[in-house]
This record gives structure tokens, C-alpha cells and sequence, in this order.
């Protein structure tokens, strides 16, 4: 736990288990944003509560896939009530976000082709209530171009490790000012633009972090990636499945 001046968070993880705990302790910090890719809001609130603890909150919270694969945005959601499945239109998304009142993150601004582009941030400014202006997968360039476009909004900025593997957790974090105690504190201090400073490591270990989850993106891109197109079926957070019951049919992509 940090010492209670901040309270320091690691906004978008991917991973959750008992090495990510470790390593979130071993990084001081106070609390953790689970976010797997292609899981549903119920399974994620369950495994998220089944990992809090008084000296690690852990929050759940879906990072949406947008779009086709070809060009699809991603957006973090903290603080959904219901279910949004991945593959619907970014206005869609969007829409759904703000009628749950939701905290919306933009990860990875203008990263390859799994991000908000200034065209999009021009359009749901509005909608939007931070940016991600350091990424441990970014090179130097990308994150000074995150910083411009936060810059050019006037948006509250945000860091997260981006954790797809337990040694990432921890390498860059948010630290808020001191009052957050909850989930339900921390959307609103992500919706309200509390004061926050942006905290990461460069050097060796960041590095090392920065090359091991490279790998592991290529990996994520190709493999797996064929495996859910072409052999796994239908995925649980498809917007046809029979979990949303029709009410995204409309605005499917696939």
C-alpha cells in the first residue's frame, strides 16, 4: 500500500492472479483495473472480487473492441453496469457508455489499428474522460504523440502497465490524490478529472517490460488470433451471442 499522500493505480490489466498481487504489492500500489480481452462483465466482477483485498482493491472494467478486426478502437470502460459486448460500432459504444454513466479511457491513442484516432477524439470529446499518454508497449514516439493529443483536448491524462503478462503490473501507474476508497470513488474521480500525476520507469527493467509484451502482442495478433476466427466458434463476448439477447444485433459489425 503506498503511504496514503496518493492513492497509486495501475489503470488497464489484463491478467489477474497471484503473481499479479505480488507484483502490484511490490509496486505500492493501491489498486489494479482488470480488463481481460474477450470475457464478460460478469466473469470479470467475480474474478476481480474473488482477488480484492483491504490492501489491493481490485476493479473490474471492460476494454471494448470496437469495430471489425481489421479496424477495430479500443475503449476502457470503468464502472459498467450491464454487459456491452465487443464488435459493435464505436458509436454504439459510446452511446452505451454514457447512458451507464460509465468512466471512459482511451488507451493506446493512434497505436497501430486498435485505437482512437484525433478524428475520433475530435468527435466524442465530449464522451471521453482520460487519455493514456504513457504506454509500457509504446516507443518513445507513440507516447509523445499520446501527450499532444491530450494536450490538444484538454483531457486528463492516464497511465496503465498494460499488463499482459504479471511481471508488467506495476511498471507505470496513476497516483490520485488521497480520498479513493472504492470502485464506485474511483469513476468518479476518472469522470471528475481529480488531480493525478502520471508515474513511470524507464531504463533496463522498462525495456526488458517493453520487449516481453511486444512479443506477446505479435503472438496475441497471429495465433490466438486465428484460433478464436477460425476454430473456437463464437466468442462470449460476441454481440450476437445469446447472453446480450438481441438488444446489440443492430448494431453488430459481424
Amino acid at each position: 500500500m503506498s503511504d496514503g499522500s496518493e492513492f497509486r493505480v495501475d489503470l488497464h490489466v489484463k491478467v489477474l492472479d497471484d503473481r499479479v498481487l505480488e507484483r502490484a504489492r511490490r509496486a505500492d500500489l493501491d489498486a489494479i483495473v482488470y480488463a481481460p480481452h474477450f470475457t464478460r462483465l460478469p466473469e470479470i466482477r467475480a474474478r476481480a472480487a474473488a482477488y480484492s483485498s483491504e490492501d489491493l482493491l481490485v476493479v473490474p472494467a471492460r476494454e471494448v473492441f470496437t469495430g471489425s478486426w481489421r479496424d477495430r478502437k479500443h475503449v476502457l470502460a470503468v464502472g459498467l453496469e450491464e454487459p456491452v459486448p465487443d464488435f459493435i460500432s464505436l458509436d454504439a459504444a459510446m452511446a452505451e457508455f454514457d447512458r451507464q454513466d460509465a468512466a471512459v479511457l482511451v488507451p493506446h491513442p493512434e497505436f497501430l489499428n486498435v485505437s482512437l484516432t484525433e478524428a475520433d477524439l475530435r468527435t466524442y470529446r465530449e464522451s471521453v474522460d482520460a487519455i493514456e499518454i504513457f504506454n509500457p508497449k509504446h516507443l518513445p514516439s507513440h507516447n509523445r504523440r499520446a501527450r499532444d493529443l491530450a494536450d490538444e483536448f484538454d483531457l486528463p491524462p492516464f497511465t496503465s502497465s498494460y499488463a499482459h503478462l504479471p511481471g508488467s503490473v506495476g511498471i507505470s501507474y496513476t497516483a490520485f490524490e488521497d480520498g479513493i476508497e472504492s470502485a464506485a470513488d474511483l469513476v468518479d474521480a476518472l469522470k471528475e478529472g481529480t488531480p493525478r500525476r502520471v508515474v513511470y520507469r524507464n531504463g533496463l527493467r522498462r525495456l526488458r517490460t517493453t520487449a516481453a509484451e511486444l512479443v506477446h502482442l505479435g503472438y496475441e495478433n497471429s495465433w490466438q488470433k486465428a484460433d478464436r476466427l477460425f476454430l473456437s466458434g463464437t466468442e462470449p463476448t460476441h454481440p450476437r451471442h445469446i447472453a446480450y439477447d438481441g438488444k446489440f444485433d443492430d448494431v453488430a459489425v459481424y
